[in-house]
């Protein structure tokens, strides 16, 4: 429980209050518990959308709603990676220094900008979708989403070193269990496919392809990642999720 409390105080806003010191090693445990906050994250999304949905609510302002609640349950942590990693990206013309030193910049600059408008529309634009069908199958991309892009974080830990000496996600990286790190990301992965069967197979998909490509950036690019860029991961993983389900079950 302490992990996952943890795990909630890094990831969310949401008020948890924990005993005592907190430790390297305790980073460390948190990282197994990222899923479970996406699950939490992915509860209250089905929630309110089935409310929504019982209230006969209009499917756009339900999907803003469901989007604004989302980015002040997070406090934009992950859109603010999203936007730190778009502009080093662009401004880092392929060097590492550079681009590590771009990301820093607590200014958001074109490419930034554009990143964000461009996955929470799409991400909206998604939700409305699935809002829209107003059948429980398309309701559970909301909780399976959240689960899969924390889960890409937790497999990001397993697959690169993180580059940035110090800080908590440095911790977390030299503390944390490959063991007990794999096993969860191995259940995340068998509870979507139990919970959502085909759909949650083209999900799981969806997730380790944007995995695959996230990884494959960060290598070359910086030869491990950062909060930043685990946080960019955590974004587009939820939006091409939801996106691959809203697409699969809208397109008749």
């Amino acid at each position: 429980m302490r992990a996952f409390a943890l795990a909630l105080t890094l990831l969310t806003r949401l008020p948890v209050r924990l005993s005592g010191e907190i430790d390297t090693a305790d980073h460390g445990r948190a990282v197994v518990a990222y899923p479970l906050v996406g699950v939490l994250l992915g509860l209250i999304q089905l929630g309110v959308a089935w409310l929504a949905i019982l209230a006969g609510l209009p499917v756009w302002p339900v999907a803003i709603l469901l989007v604004t609640a989302q980015v002040l349950l997070t406090g934009a942590l992950h859109l603010d990676g999203l936007a730190d990693s778009a502009d080093a990206w662009l401004g880092g013309h392929g060097d590492r220094e550079r681009t590590l030193r771009i990301m820093k910049d607590p200014a958001s600059g074109p490419a930034g900008v554009c990143a964000l408008l461009l996955v929470l529309l799409a991400r909206t634009a998604a939700l409305a979708t699935l809002l829209s069908l107003g059948t429980l199958l398309a309701l559970l991309p909301l909780l399976l989403a959240p689960l899969l892009s924390r889960t890409a974080c937790t497999a990001l830990f397993l697959s690169l070193p993180y580059v940035r000496t110090g800080g908590l996600g440095h911790a977390a990286a030299t503390t944390l269990s490959p063991r007990r790190v794999g096993t969860a990301v191995a259940i995340a992965m068998l509870v979507t496919v139990f919970v959502g069967g085909w759909l949650g197979l083209l999900m799981l998909g969806t997730a380790l392809l944007v995995l695959a490509a996230g990884r494959r950036q960060m290598r070359q690019r910086l030869g491990g990642f950062t909060g930043d860029t685990a946080g960019a991961l955590v974004e587009i993983t939820e939006t091409a999720v939801l996106l691959s389900a809203a697409l699969w079950l809208g397109r008749a």
